[in-house]
């Protein structure tokens, strides 16, 4: 048997995402910048994508740029939203994707700005409190927070940052890839003015994706060259994957309330096998559906004899997840989210993901392997 529980990772493209996409490849091969009647047809078809992404999100199409990905999206927000708008302070938290936490870094380490780094309990939630010193005792800052954690899928309040933000006119940053097409975002109540997407985690293609910029922050192209993109973002547009991506998008909102319905029941499912059957199991983050991403389930086995081999042997056994774990060593630098929050350096962490496309009977199999891999009995 074959399970994928990495979706937080990639997800399998849905077949109707393939079928539009086919269609451009072999119908609509013209360049959108061109003037002539195909490169028209493909000016269309992106245009119509951008207005199908805008119109789901309750904003103005004119605030979608489409971008190689949600890494280039985040690069794209923070570079020039600090180096554009004077920002020479940054907030932040120790748990964000290596896209947001490296480029700040850099930034901090050319000496353009202050970094600052809230704190977070042992489940991952933000230090709001915090949040607000850091906002009302420096100049103008540019907060980068993510929506919800990609390794524990602890969730952040994006409407009280957003509040916040607000109070203490800074600009905020969203990393929003882990949930595009898994919750739904209305731009024209939220107080962010920047948002990212990452296609190929909502059954789309890989290497398309794209950055929404509120109106009232003015930034510079990223990526210099042609004029697409209204200006934004040099590069000849990647027609199929933008058409892909909008129909992605479309059919996750479409249904997101029955895929939300059925993908919580598998990971509520699989925290009482793994209770039952596991001994000694445990949680990253947060399971409280409410505070919780669902697509995401971060495990702590007690079987640190195995550390090393538990997702080789879960390979093995047809299971793919992805691991994670704190620092055990001075070489093994191990999960920077998971050492951020005090993980158990002596436990194996493996986070499984799921998507619309995972069952029942896959959860069982893998708690049954689980079960047999660590050695203990229920």
């Amino acid at each position: 048997m074959r399970v994928y529980f990495d979706n937080a990772a990639t997800t399998p493209i849905d077949p109707e995402v393939l079928k539009e996409m086919y269609k451009v490849l072999e119908n609509n091969y013209g360049n959108p910048s061109s003037i002539h009647a195909h490169g028209r047809e493909a000016r269309s078809l992106v245009e119509r994508s951008r207005k199908t992404i805008a119109n789901l999100l309750h904003t103005s199409p004119s605030e979608i740029f489409f971008t190689s990905g949600g890494t280039e999206a985040d690069n794209t927000a923070i570079r020039c939203g600090i180096l554009d708008n004077g920002i020479k302070h940054a907030i932040t938290s120790p748990l964000e994707h290596h896209a947001v936490i490296h480029t700040l870094e850099s930034m901090e380490k050319a000496g353009t700005i202050k970094l600052s780094f809230i704190d977070t309990d042992n489940k991952g939630n933000l230090d709001y409190g915090q949040l607000e010193d850091l906002l009302k005792n420096n100049d103008r800052s540019f907060v980068s927070l993510m929506h919800a954690n990609n390794e524990l899928g602890t969730i952040s309040d994006m409407i009280r940052i957003g509040d916040l933000c607000e109070q203490y006119n800074a600009i905020y940053h969203s990393d929003t890839v882990q949930t595009m097409g898994h919750y739904k975002h209305d731009l024209s109540k939220e107080k962010v003015h920047f948002m990212v997407c990452a296609a190929h985690k909502l059954h789309g293609p890989k290497g398309i994706g794209f950055l929404h910029v509120n109106h009232r922050i003015k930034i510079k192209p990223f990526i210099y060259g042609g004029a697409q993109e209204r200006n934004m973002r040099g590069g000849t547009e990647n027609v199929y994957g933008i058409v892909g991506m909008a129909k992605a998008l479309e059919i996750a909102y479409a249904n997101m309330e029955q895929n939300h319905q059925h993908i919580q029941g598998l990971k509520t499912y699989m925290i009482d096998q793994l209770r039952e059957n596991v001994y000694g199991i445990d949680f990253n983050g947060e399971i409280d559906p409410n505070k919780s991403l669902y697509t995401v389930l971060n495990v702590s086995f007690p079987c640190s004899d195995m550390a090393d081999m538990l997702l080789f042997n879960l390979d093995i056994a047809g299971i793919s997840a992805s691991g994670g774990s704190a620092c055990s060593s001075g070489t093994d630098i191990g999960s920077h989210v998971l050492n951020a929050i005090g993980g158990d350096s002596t436990r194996p962490s493996v986070r499984f993901s799921f998507s619309k496309y995972n069952t029942r009977e896959e959860v069982d199999y893998t708690v049954a392997k689980l079960k047999e891999l660590c050695l203990v009995h229920a």
